[in-house]
């Protein structure tokens, strides 16, 4: 439970936050526990996190501000171990180095600084900007869909904030940003267990019985078709091409000298 100092000191920064949110960054208390966090990182530009959306989680002790809060990522970035504590010198690794003074916004803005850097510590992973740019385009489905586990019969928990949850947490926490991922899955035809591009092929090696050709198409195929005739009529004899009326010309020329010869006699 929350200490009256912490209490006071959570909301006035709350308050502050909303008004004046720093850039890139979104965060709120949970309804049922002030100590309990949630930020939204939007990736910066000309980061390999662009356009990414990174939910995380703030968990303050009773004793804030006097000792700093647990700090995890939850959404997988290629930079940290989704679900993790961070060790960072304004998180609960560091006590005796955190500042008072440094409120959530400067935590969150240290967070965001140490993530556009390389420099490595426990919790965080190196990735490549090829890896990252990857996540960072199933950043939205990962959240709401909690890694595709919402298609699963049993999903976790609704306390679990792992992919396991069928993004129950997130969708709890971010009920408005939820629904704007899932206009955009839709939108974006992203298939909801893999979180990528759904292709449909536009051809195949068989007929497609049951789908209608468009009129400009069948006269481009017709042509096609046409134009392949004539070059083969073009390759081949007269006699070959006409060989059945030959046949019977000759047919007809036997039975006419054999009815000629049987009146003679």
């Amino acid at each position: 439970m929350a200490s009256k100092a912490a209490r006071t000191r959570l909301t006035r920064e709350y308050k502050a936050i909303s008004e004046n949110p720093p850039p890139y960054i979104t965060a709120h208390p949970s309804e049922s526990n002030i100590l309990e966090w949630h930020y939204i990182i939007t990736g910066p530009e000309d980061t390999p996190y662009h356009g990414g959306q990174y939910w995380g989680t703030l968990m303050f002790p009773p004793e804030y501000p006097f000792k700093p809060p647990a700090i995890r990522m939850h959404t997988p970035s290629g930079r940290f171990q989704p679900s993790t504590r961070l060790c960072l010198s304004i998180s609960d690794f560091h006590p005796k180095s955190f500042n008072p003074a440094w409120e959530v916004s400067t935590i969150l803005i240290g967070l965001l600084s140490f993530m556009t850097s390389e420099e490595m510590t426990t919790g965080s992973i190196s990735g490549t900007e090829l890896e990252r740019k990857a996540l960072a385009a199933r950043s939205r489905w990962w959240n709401s869909t909690g890694g595709g586990s919402h298609l699963k019969a049993n999903p976790a928990l609704k306390g679990n904030v792992k992919a396991g949850d069928g993004g129950a947490k997130f969708r709890a926490e971010w009920p408005e940003i939820d629904q704007e991922n899932w206009d955009w899955i839709k939108n974006n035809n992203i298939d909801q267990a893999t979180g990528r591009v759904s292709l449909q092929l536009a051809s195949s090696c068989r007929p497609q019985l049951g789908i209608p050709v468009a009129a400009g198409s069948a006269h481009q195929t017709q042509a096609v078709v046409d134009a392949v005739v004539n070059r083969r009529d073009a390759g081949s004899s007269w006699a070959s091409r006409h060989r059945l009326l030959l046949f019977g010309g000759v047919v007809f020329l036997y039975v006419l000298i054999v009815r000629l010869v049987g009146n003679s006699d």
